[in-house]
């Protein structure tokens, strides 16, 4: 590593120089602030050691400007008048760490490896990202239609509050992108952004997924279980479909929101919360209000900004770009070389109604891209529903066999859903049997 050594004593200063070389660093040196920053301005160090006291002058108020010029630098602080307070001070102000004087090659050597530990998570939490860049489609919420634009421009104005949302629409709008931007753009953007799928578990399972449990507190439970609201900390935390929250979890949802107060399963301890709370749903709330299904008190808490995303089919001007934009990352995903769509392929696109919204398409143009033979993807690579929508348009009434209406209803279900589980739950059958009728007719 490249390190940078302040001190205002020239004998220590060359000491702990020699100490790192023979470690196999490289080290230079500042006698005072101002070297010290002139060094940061030309060269990038990995690390610096900073004497508390230089002369007149003050580590600790060094110490922000150094960050300053150099975010990434991790500086240790060192001083031979060592107490608890300045060193809580000194790692408030962004410290890596902290040594007293005298200290020894064992103890630097310490700092290193604890030094070197940190850099490789950061790569490798670096790599993950790009992995995860690759293989999920950057999202893309750029629009030509004023409904959209509308949605957005709401969306991004509230995201610097903290104020509670709720994103209405269709399965498959975008709604989940959008909470991802949302809390970009937010305070909370450093802090962590997690989901939790309300329809996916049992109310039990859900109310531990979400608050935590406590070893013993249930059969399974074998031990303590922070729960997504403790790991939320700080960020944000998004209910996906929170139509489809139990109502024996209602209650409890509320009192996270009025009072960011919450129990683990099987703990009387109360617990308090730093989050944010986003909530989705491809449900009309106030209906299932007016059914007694939802409480309506629990609504008015989390519609405090309500935005509205519009389908895929009152958004025709966006399908062809979405449709290219996902196209070129397919591409670069399957290393083909294509440039686009034929004429008939976009044709076949805007008179399409999309029930399943921005999800279908994406399967669409994935399908399109990994059998497309030339160099665009043309009608013939997409899925009959979109190329053919008078041969996959079975009607009720018409002069079909019950299996093929089944098909096509299934497939359509399946595309505007994102999980078989879901897609079972729209049918009423379980997701055994939603698999062996997929299998049955080749879905």
């Amino acid at each position: 590593m490249k390190i940078l050594i302040i001190d205002d004593e020239t004998s220590l200063r060359r000491t702990l120089r020699i100490a790192l070389e023979s470690m196999g660093h490289a080290a230079a040196e500042a006698r005072d602030a101002r070297q010290a920053l002139d060094a940061l301005e030309r060269e990038r160090f990995d690390a610096a050691f900073l004497d508390l006291r230089l002369g007149q002058e003050q580590g600790l108020d060094l110490l922000p400007e150094l960050l300053h010029v150099a975010p990434d630098l991790d500086v240790i602080v060192i001083t031979a008048y060592a107490t608890i307070a300045t060193a809580v001070e000194a790692m408030r102000q962004g410290a890596f760490d902290y040594l007293p004087k005298p200290y020894t090659p064992d103890q630097l050597r310490s700092v290193f490896e604890r030094l070197a530990r940190v850099h490789r998570l950061q790569v490798q939490v670096a790599d993950l990202e790009a992995q995860v860049h690759a293989s999920v489609p950057e999202a893309d919420l750029g629009t030509q239609e004023p409904g959209m634009d509308e949605a957005l421009k709401l969306a991004y104005r509230a995201a610097a509050s903290t104020a509670t949302m709720l994103l209405c629409g269709e399965s498959g709008t975008g709604k989940g992108v959008l909470a991802r931007a949302i809390h970009a753009r937010s305070s909370r953007a450093q802090g962590p952004f997690l989901t939790v799928a309300c329809p996916s578990l049992s109310a039990e399972l859900l109310e531990s997924e979400l608050f935590g449990h406590v070893r013993g507190a249930f059969t399974g439970a074998v031990r303590d279980t922070l729960g997504k609201v403790a790991a939320a900390e700080g960020g944000t935390l998004f209910l996906d479909e929170v139509g489809d929250l139990p109502a024996a979890l209602q209650p409890k949802l509320l009192r996270l929101l009025q009072e960011l107060k919450y129990e683990r399963i099987g703990e009387t301890e109360t617990r308090s919360a730093d989050v944010r709370i986003l909530a989705a749903t491809n449900r009309n709330l106030k209906e299932e209000t007016a059914a007694g299904k939802f409480r309506e008190d629990l609504l008015y808490r989390l519609n405090v900004i309500e935005v509205n995303l519009p389908p895929l089919r009152e958004r025709r001007r966006d399908i062809v770009p979405l449709a290219a934009h996902l196209l070129q990352f397919f591409a670069r995903q399957n290393g083909k070389h294509l440039t686009g769509f034929s004429d008939e392929a976009r044709e076949s696109f805007l008179r399409y109604a999309w029930p399943g919204n921005v999800r279908e398409l994406r399967n669409a143009v994935e399908r399109g891209v990994i059998l497309a033979s030339g160099d665009v993807v043309g009608l013939a690579d997409l899925p009959v529903q979109v190329s053919s929508p008078a041969q996959a348009g079975v009607q009720v009434g018409a002069h079909v066999t019950l299996d093929e209406l089944e098909a096509v209803h299934i497939r359509r279900v399946l595309a505007s859903t994102s999980t078989i589980e879901e897609a079972a739950r729209v049918l009423g059958v379980d997701a055994s049997t939603l698999y062996r009728k997929r299998k049955r007719y080749g879905l």
